[in-house]
């Protein structure tokens, strides 16, 4: 299968789960507690919209080096979301179980963002066309994912 080339962050897969992501990690704290508003509701939708936020960012860099600093942010922001989506399931704010996709999904985007950090880096920060050709590699590294059915 031929791979289509890298136009944009929008075109990396690992940005368009992200997205994906951030929107169910929305209508999953539509449903919390009004009171939690400005606590986990707020530190989710923070944390979630953060990772694309930042593989966009990293994208625009002029740097390999840099987009690469801006996936381990990305990287900090995923595991800073696991973390508050466990909270809210241990202390009763979301229903045991609703979190289990929510939470595969993590793991899989951590599992795309370590491989991409390593193929950034195994490669040099100073040939662009080389950074070109390994993002047009990971553009379809994966397919994106819709959690909304799990959320509709």
């Amino acid at each position: 299968m031929a791979s289509a080339a890298v136009q944009s962050y929008r075109d990396l897969v690992l940005w368009q789960r992200g997205m994906a992501l951030a929107v169910t990690c929305y209508k999953l704290t539509s449903e919390f507690p009004r009171d939690e508003i400005y606590g986990m509701t707020a530190q989710i939708r923070r944390a979630a919209t953060s990772i694309p936020a930042n593989v966009a960012e990293g994208h625009g860099r002029e740097s390999t080096g840099s987009f690469v600093q801006f996936l381990r942010v990305a990287q900090g922001s995923l595991r800073e979301l696991e973390t508050h989506l466990l909270l809210v399931e241990r202390v009763g704010i979301a229903r045991t179980g609703i979190m289990e996709p929510v939470l595969a999904e993590c793991d899989e985007m951590g599992r795309m963002l370590r491989a991409l950090i390593r193929s950034l880096q195994g490669k040099g920060s100073s040939d662009g066309e080389q950074r070109r050709r390994l993002l047009d590699t990971h553009a379809l590294f994966a397919t994106p994912y819709s959690l909304s059915a799990h959320y509709a």
